[in-house]
């Protein structure tokens, strides 16, 4: 069988779609399940996929119908209301999902977030085929959201026994569940009924788990792992991985930011000229060269250039190495060392970490040190559940291709993934009203102040924007990495 083996790591929680907004959960989640948008694997624009048509006259109320023939993996038809069930239970506030807040522009969200309805009211069954969705406010990019995870549908058995479906998740994407090893893999195997557009190549995907990224990079050499999304730092060290993945490794730039975010309900972290110092106390450039062999670009904010939407130039010289500068604001804001950055042990972080924190020291002259948690699941539940006492490691990958995607999620007061507790009532108004912008590109412009503001704030400090080095074994072919850092499993091959 030819099955397609991809590195990752155990998914932070089950494969329910509203509750997976980890990028390793997301990829996962992304082949068992298709939404009623697509995005194209060279742009990322959005295209019909569930979806034979979305119509708006006015960016507010949307009438959606589906393609007819669809179904999920068990055979039972897709059908509107799978959509508008998934869709309420996700944004049901008892049912604590995490990608409940990207379903805040339905009508009625607040109300089914406290728990006093449990249903949207802004959702319509106008038949199998139809259904209509009423937002609070009009939101043109609401379009371009729709392939995202939080907005894929669920079978009824996912109503009838959640337990059981979380031990064999049900989707209606290429690929059907098979099989789960914690802590070693996810197997799904190609399913032959989907009704897509583009049918899978290969006739499996195997989903391995590698406690260290080092291990994953020396199986890809060795030809026992199919396809790395990430090289490890030593790997990148002199561009080694171009010699030992001559032929079958790529570095392109995808929609992507690594950052440094604080906890902000921390009252040590209150005041944001230590925030902007530990900005402007980083040399990027250094530790790029030194983790990264110089194969990341250097920012100018929290949306990197191929995003639709983006800028430019939103920081100034606030994320720039300015080591005097920082010093005076660091000392300023009174705060006591040690300064400490933490990130999960399990992924290869600490080299561009222990970089950086030479140049803060450096700069400061106070320490910064390194501080790990062992695994990627600790390190989430701390930032989830706000018991994170140091600066830690955050980024985004864009989850669908709009600068709204870069901005609400994270740093709207109380949005989806806001790890850091940020609040700014002038960032929220103008969220809001590029939110409501009649149309995409209208909104672009609040968007971007919105970015400017944010910066100035500094709950998190941009420290590159990202590219991709993958690579592959000598047996898979036609490779192609979307700029939302997916393989395309749809065109990938698999020699015998």
């Amino acid at each position: 069988m030819k099955t397609i083996s991809w590195n990752g790591t155990e998914p932070e929680n089950p494969l329910v779609p509203g509750d997976s907004t980890e990028r390793d959960s997301v990829k996962i989640v992304n082949a068992l399940f298709t939404g009623l948008v697509e995005y194209d694997p060279q742009t990322a624009e959005p295209r019909m996929a569930a979806a034979k048509s979305i119509e708006s006259p006015d960016s507010r109320v949307y009438r959606i119908t589906l393609n007819p023939g669809w179904t999920f993996h068990d055979g039972t038809p897709l059908t509107a209301a799978a959509f508008t069930d998934a869709w309420n239970y996700t944004a049901y506030g008892p049912n604590r999902l995490q990608g409940a807040e990207y379903l805040s522009h339905i009508d009625g969200y607040e109300a089914t977030q406290s728990g006093a309805a449990d249903t949207l009211s802004g959702l319509k069954v106008i038949d199998d085929l139809t259904f209509e969705v009423t937002l609070s406010a009009p939101f043109s990019a609401f379009v371009t959201q729709l392939g995202y995870a939080a907005f894929f549908p669920l079978p009824r058995a996912f109503f009838t026994d959640r337990a059981a479906f979380e031990a064999h998740p049900v989707g209606n994407g290429p690929f059907a569940f098979a099989s789960h090893t914690p802590g070693e893999n996810i197997v799904l195997g190609r399913y032959d009924a989907y009704a897509g557009a583009r049918k899978p190549k290969v006739e499996g995907v195997e989903f391995r788990f590698y406690r260290m990224l080092e291990d994953a990079y020396a199986d890809v050499v060795a030809n026992k792992l199919d396809y790395l999304d990430f090289v490890p730092a030593d790997a990148l060290d002199g561009g080694r991985y171009k010699t030992e993945l001559a032929g079958r490794c790529v570095s392109k730039p995808y929609m992507g930011v690594q950052s440094i975010s604080f906890p902000l309900y921390d009252e040590r972290y209150g005041d944001p000229r230590l925030r902007q110092a530990l900005s402007m106390a980083i040399d990027r450039q250094y530790v790029i060269d030194k983790a990264f062999d110089g194969d990341k670009m250097l920012p100018d904010g929290l949306v990197p250039p191929i995003v639709p939407g983006y800028g430019g130039d939103a920081s100034g010289e606030l994320c720039t190495y300015q080591p005097e500068k920082a010093k005076a604001l660091f000392e300023a804001s009174g705060f006591e060392g040690p300064i400490e950055l933490c990130s999960n042990d399990d992924s290869a972080n600490q080299v561009w970490i222990d970089a950086a924190c030479a140049t803060i020291t450096a700069a400061l002259g106070v320490e910064a040190r390194y501080a790990p948690v062992p695994t990627f699941g600790e390190f989430r539940k701390l930032i989830n559940e706000q018991k994170m006492t140091t600066a830690f490691r955050s980024g985004w990958v864009a989850d669908y291709p709009s600068i709204e995607n870069f901005l609400n999620p994270i740093f709207r007061t109380g949005a989806a993934v806001n790890g850091s507790g940020y609040s700014s009532p002038e960032v929220d108004a103008l969220l809001a009203r590029a939110d409501a912008a009649p149309t995409e590109q209208e909104g672009w412009e609040l968007y971007r102040q919105a970015e400017k503001q944010i910066i100035q704030d500094m709950p998190a400090i941009p420290l590159w924007y990202q590219k991709v080095e993958s690579g592959w074994s000598t047996r898979t072919g036609n490779v192609t990495v979307t700029p939302l850092l997916q393989l395309d499993l749809f065109d990938v091959t698999l020699e015998d």
